[in-house]
This record gives structure tokens, C-alpha cells and sequence, in this order.
């Protein structure tokens, strides 16, 4: 009935009928899954981190900056900890919307500290976080693979045989639960290429809304004026894993109550869910991590996981993600 009613029917918000839930759970799910075996592919463990960051060297930077980064990397490891308990949950389905939030809180949390520790920076809203994570971050090549991944602009022409390449001729799909790394690099990239197209659309919906379109007469984008318009407007906008990580959020926080929620196969395709998100925030914070200790050097990261293990009051210990 309340399929019926919901999808077919429609609400007060979206009166032609909700989406239909059951292939936005398969990608939700295969998606976290799929990073989850890239990431065990590339080994991400604290040392690895170091590692990979052993050229990078302690930033000048005021009390209030360390604080930040201080800050965000505590909020994050709560987040990570708070999943950690979800695991144990007896009905998957019980937890899968809060724990998506967990997820991304903890994500853009450890973003942030990156991006204070490089730049000295913080961004109150989420778009600015994204942008600022790209900028700072990932296109300086200072984010480990897979969160490396990202496309220099959302013109199709552009990021099309950016999502190509990073494919490496895998055939995976988001519909299908992906079994190794092959098939997750296709699923990986699959939700990339469509994030893109989610984001031009909503840029190209913003565009219409301007002088600069409205002078030209036209209602859209098929005409060469309208497409040179579009594609200078789309040129400027880049894409990283953050990006992809609110969209997420967004499919979890304001998706219809079908989602994560109904079905009798829904517990059963959620059954690894927790796990998954626990294992792809776990690499990006210890990524998040190995950063921040090179930029504000050894003895005050010393100090900071020492005081957290000592006075947190959740259950994760700090040691147990950086080190």
C-alpha cells in the first residue's frame, strides 16, 4: 500500500510520485562496497598513509588553525566510532539512514582538517567544503587513492574520457554488487560519471535562472549560443570525492522513507552495509590523519592522540586508527 501510494501516487512535494527506491538502494550499497575494495586493494593503513606523505613538511601555522584541525579529526574519529557500534546492530535496516549521516559527518569532518592544516582554512557549508577540499587537496595530489579520483570540469566532452580512464576497461556496474577490484573499478567510476551529470544539472537549472541566459530567448540548451553559455559555466566546475560523498548524504537525509527502509530483500542487500561505510571512513580518516601529523608536526600529533585516548568518551581509541 504505502509503495502504491508514495511512488505512484506522489506527495505534497513531488506530486507525479516519488522515485522508484529499489535502484538507488542497489547503488547506494554497491557503491560503499566498491570503495571498500579499492581501498583494501591499495592497502590504506596509518603506515601506508605516512608513507605516502613523507615529503610533506610541518606548516607554520597560529594556535587557532591547530585547534581546528585538532577539532575536526576528533569529531571525525566519534563519527567512525559511532559506526563501529552500528555494526553490532541487529537489523541493518534500523541504523542504514543514521549511519549514512555518521558516514558523511565524518568524512567532511576530516576533510575539514585537511583542509585547515593545508590552506588554514574552514568552510561553514558543505559546498564549500567540497570546493575547498578539491582545491587544497585533491588537485594538488595530496589525497590517496580512490579519494584521488576526480574530474576537471562538468562538460561531458571533458569528463567522459576522465571517467574512461579511470575504468581501465572494467565493465562493472552500480546495479551489481561488485566481487573484485575489476568490477569495482566500474562501479566507482559509473557513480562518478553520474555525479557529474547530477551536478551539471543543477548547475545548468541555476544557469536558466540568469540575465545572461534569458537574453539569448531560448528555454534551453540546444542552440550553439545556449551550449557555449552552458559549457563556460561548466568548464569552471570541477568534481571530488567530497562532492560525491554530499550527494550521498542527500540521498539519505531527504530521498523519500522508502529508501533504506522498505522491501523484504531491503535487510538482506543492507546485510554489510555498516561494515562497509566503517571501512571506507576508517581509510579516509587515517589518510585525514597521516596529513595532519606531518603538517603540525610530530610532537603535537603525539600530544593530541595521547590526551584523546586519555578523555574521549566513546568507545574508538585514536590509537587504533593512526597508528
Amino acid at each position: 500500500m504505502l509503495y502504491d501510494r508514495i511512488i505512484k501516487t506522489g506527495t505534497i512535494n513531488e506530486p507525479e510520485g516519488k522515485p522508484d527506491p529499489h535502484f538507488a538502494l542497489a547503488s547506494t550499497v554497491n557503491w560503499m562496497r566498491a570503495l571498500r575494495l579499492l581501498i583494501e586493494d591499495e592497502g590504506i593503513d596509518f603506515g601506508n598513509a605516512e608513507g605516502f606523505y613523507k615529503g610533506e613538511g610541518k606548516r607554520r601555522m597560529g594556535v587557532r588553525v591547530e585547534n581546528t584541525v585538532l577539532e575536526q579529526l576528533f569529531l571525525a574519529l566519534h563519527h567512525l566510532s559511532a559506526l563501529e557500534q552500528l555494526r553490532g546492530g541487529v537489523t541493518a535496516t534500523d541504523y542504514a539512514r543514521v549511519g549514512v549521516l555518521a558516514w558523511y559527518y565524518g568524512i567532511a569532518n576530516a576533510a575539514s582538517a585537511m583542509t585547515a592544516a593545508q590552506a588554514g582554512s574552514f568552510q561553514e557549508d558543505h559546498s564549500g567544503t567540497a570546493r575547498q577540499w578539491d582545491e587544497q587537496i585533491a588537485s594538488r595530489n595530496l589525497a590517496m587513492a580512490p579519494f584521488s579520483w576526480r574530474l576537471n570540469s562538468l562538460v561531458e566532452k571533458t569528463y567522459k574520457p576522465e571517467v574512461k580512464a579511470y575504468k581501465q576497461g572494467s565493465i562493472g556496474k552500480l546495479i551489481y554488487r561488485p566481487e573484485n577490484v575489476a568490477e569495482a573499478r566500474g562501479a566507482v567510476a559509473e557513480y562518478l560519471s553520474g555525479s557529474a551529470g547530477w551536478y551539471a544539472w543543477r548547475a545548468m537549472e541555476e544557469l536558466k535562472k540568469s540575465r545572461q541566459f534569458r537574453d539569448l530567448g531560448v528555454e534551453n540548451f540546444r542552440t550553439r549560443a545556449a551550449q557555449e553559455l552552458r559549457d563556460e559555466r561548466l568548464k569552471k566546475k570541477s568534481l571530488c570525492f567530497i562532492h560525491l560523498a554530499y550527494r550521498y548524504r542527500g540521498k539519505a537525509n531527504y530521498r523519500e522513507a522508502l529508501f533504506l527502509a522498505y522491501g523484504r530483500d531491503t535487510e538482506t542487500t543492507l546485510a554489510d552495509f555498516a561494515a562497509d561505510m566503517s571501512a571506507v571512513l576508517r581509510a579516509f580518516l587515517t589518510m585525514a590523519g597521516a596529513f595532519s601529523k606531518r603538517r603540525l608536526g610530530a610532537s603535537l600529533w603525539s600530544d593530541f592522540v595521547k590526551d584523546v585516548d586519555t578523555n574521549k568518551a566513546f568507545t574508538l581509541r585514536a590509537q587504533d586508527v593512526w597508528s
